[in-house]
């Protein structure tokens, strides 16, 4: 929860950051300080550090990221009907 929040908080400054350090029409003493003040962020706010969970049980593996559940929970709802547009196949 604390690491979404600081990817949240710091998303905007961080890609602002980000796109100066790697702009090559920029002097290279700008983009080298843009790439100083990235480096100063605190590691929990890059968003890489976010593991994807299950929103209905919290399991942290086998997550279909599109609908933000996991594998078994996806195929519940799936047979319940409860997510739109998906169906069990049946060829």
């Amino acid at each position: 929860m604390a690491k979404r929040q600081s990817v949240a908080s710091n998303e905007l400054l961080r890609r602002a950051y980000k796109y100066v350090a790697r702009n090559e029409t920029l002097p290279v003493k700008v983009r080298h300080q843009a790439q100083l003040q990235l480096n100063q962020f605190p590691n929990k706010s890059r968003p890489e550090m976010v593991k994807e969970r299950c929103v209905e049980t919290g399991r942290g593996r086998g997550i279909i990221t599109e609908f933000g559940l996991c594998r078994y929970q996806f195929r519940l709802k799936a047979l319940r009907g409860e997510i739109p547009g998906v169906q069990k196949g049946s060829w």
